[in-house]
């Protein structure tokens, strides 16, 4: 039986150049997942974007036959014209996105935009098509579909919005779903539950996969055969149990060996030392005030409540948890970019018996000076540049704001810094978009480390960014901490990226620390269900180790739906208890 999707000699390429893409081949037949692994500028994405033919438009296809359908209907989609390839676009071939908030109109809602795709291709009524796209949003997880039909993209969560976009792509009920990177920025459990939605669909539907991504724990959960792509070639293909049990390539193994493992049988580490704290958060909450429904309507939005953290000078202290459990509050908080509510405490000690400053109580000038000893480095290596400015110009820029040696002085320290990220010099007068997404967050580190700071705050460097490209920037990190002395303070939501760094873990949900231990005693004797659930949650690449969905739910639902023991409403939730020496948890006595 012939397959669905047949991709035979694809090669593609811009200009005079050597092709990007070149000589690829794999088929995927109706009802099977195939799973296109490589690392960012590998080719995955622009293969299956030359599936639905929109390249851009300086790029060549070159040479190849991309056929689909069956029987009859059996064409090469590269020769079709226009109007033929319109029809299927959408209809029987859909995409999901990788950025859903670029990929969704901000100015018309939701509903909207799915039921375009209905009015579209199958030349329904406003109210017929209306209908089906609530009913696909009750499928795909929306907890009140009608408010989600009328919702703007800004008013959803990340998780929402790639819910929309997977709604968008299936509402048509396609013959082939692309899903080029449908996870990479969803908090895991999240994850987790849109994979196994998106396989719940295919078993419901026979539809056919293709899931494009560079995390083998993903494949190793969805995929029934794997390609293995790098610099626009083959590296390795076949069934996904052969390839991810015995990798035969060196770069499949490099994958592999990149990837971050939560550890499988830790030893318990004993508790960190206390008596030589850098930062210490005492009883931090923070509340927001904001429009609830119409222009008067007010609520109170609880950040976090009650948040008692403590960072040994030296150490790692990783804040870890989904989108919305209050990581970052915290961390703009610890560095003076937000007052917490009265009665907080932050004390920061910038030397060792050195009398601790209390920086929500710090002056304007008070608190610039506190800034050259803590420094953030956030989460896009894109965002956190500016594109106008060179190499040079952006790590020279924080010694000028603190006017901080000479001009020379500035550039020879910038030009020191790129050697400790691994950096030539000679980049300084390169603009940031000359950079990989690796590059340009080694030059955020860069930038972070000009003013000799001796605190660092990491908001989720490493989420952006290729496995590989991870392990290099987590060794980067350890290595500057260790050879500087600087003390982290780390916000994830990756327990494997946590295990590998951390001394120490605090785990997030809703505002309050549910659980707090070293990564050794957390991964090894979890207690609390939202840990539980972090953990389930973490794909592995292995396929005999798929996510325990169940564990996910139970712990990822509402605080009310937990066991008795660890179950609250609102914001009354029991006292963070120390169950064992260095290990607290949140519960019911």
């Amino acid at each position: 039986m012939a397959p669905l999707l047949d991709v035979k000699n694809l090669s593609i390429g811009f200009g005079a150049a050597p092709p990007v893409v070149a000589g690829v081949n794999f088929s995927v037949s109706a009802g099977e997942t195939l799973a296109l692994v490589g690392e960012s500028g590998s080719g995955k994405t622009l293969t299956c974007r030359s599936v639905l033919r929109i390249l851009p438009k300086s790029a060549q296809l070159r040479q190849g036959e991309v056929t689909f359908g069956s029987g009859a209907s059996r064409s090469n989609l590269l020769k079709l014209s226009q109007r033929d390839i319109r029809a299927i676009r959408g209809n029987r071939i859909s995409m999901i996105f990788q950025e859903p908030m670029r990929s969704l109109s901000p100015l018309h809602r939701i509903g909207n935009q799915v039921t375009e795709v209905l009015t579209l291709h199958r030349d329904m009524t406003a109210e017929e098509a209306k209908r089906d796209v609530i009913a696909t949003f009750e499928r795909v997880g929306f907890a009140d579909p009608e408010r989600a039909f009328r919702a703007y993209p800004f008013e959803m969560s990340g998780g929402m919005r790639q819910r929309a976009m997977i709604a968008m792509a299936i509402v048509a009920k396609p013959d082939l779903l692309i899903a080029d990177e449908p996870t990479t920025a969803l908090d895991v459990t999240t994850q987790a539950q849109v994979l196994g939605l998106m396989k719940d669909l295919q078993r419901d539907t026979g539809m056919a996969m293709i899931l494009v991504t560079h995390d083998l724990g993903v494949v190793a959960n969805m995929a029934d055969s794997v390609v293995v792509m790098n610099k626009g070639h083959v590296m390795e293909s076949g069934p996904a149990p052969a390839v991810l049990s015995a990798p035969g390539h060196g770069y499949t193994q490099k994958l592999f060996a990149a990837a971050p493992m939560i550890p499988k049988d830790p030893t318990p580490a004993d508790p960190l030392p206390q008596n030589d704290l850098i930062l210490e958060l005492n009883n931090v909450s923070k509340t927001y005030t904001v429009r609830a429904g119409g222009w008067r309507e007010k609520k109170k939005v609880h950040a976090c409540v009650d948040v008692n953290l403590k960072l040994p000078r030296g150490k790692t202290l990783a804040v870890v948890g989904e989108s919305g459990s209050g990581k970052t509050t915290c961390a703009r908080i610890a560095l003076g970019a937000e007052v917490p509510d009265e009665g907080a405490e932050v004390l920061f000690r910038a030397e060792t018996g050195g009398a601790p400053v209390c920086i929500n109580q710090l002056s304007r000038a008070d608190k610039v000076a506190f800034q050259r000893q803590a420094q953030m480095v956030f989460q896009d290596p894109y965002s956190s540049l500016s594109p106008r400015m060179r190499v040079q110009e952006a790590l020279t820029e924080p010694m000028e704001i603190h006017r901080i040696g000479t001009k020379v002085a500035r550039r020879d320290k910038a030009a020191e810094m790129l050697r400790w990220v691994g950096l030539d010099p000679d980049m300084l007068a390169r603009y940031p978009h000359a950079f990989s997404g690796g590059q340009r967050q080694r030059l955020s580190i860069a930038r972070a480390l000009t003013l000799d700071p001796v605190l660092l705050v990491c908001d989720e460097p490493t989420s952006a960014l290729d496995v590989s490209v991870q392990e290099q920037i987590l060794s980067l990190l350890e290595r500057i901490r260790d050879g500087m002395g600087l003390s982290y303070l780390f916000i994830s939501h990756d327990l494997a990226v946590v295990a590998r760094i951390a001394d120490e873990v605090a785990v997030m949900r809703q505002g309050v620390v549910v659980e707090q231990a070293p990564p050794e005693t957390l991964f090894y004797n979890p207690r609390h269900p939202y840990t539980k659930a972090l953990i389930a949650a973490q794909p592995e690449p292995d396929v005999r180790r798929p996510i325990d969905l169940a564990e996910v739910a139970l712990g990822a639902g509402s605080p009310g739906s937990w066991p008795d023991m660890y179950r609250f409403e609102g914001v009354d939730a029991p006292d963070l208890i120390q169950i064992d020496p260095g290990h607290k948890v949140r519960c019911h006595v």
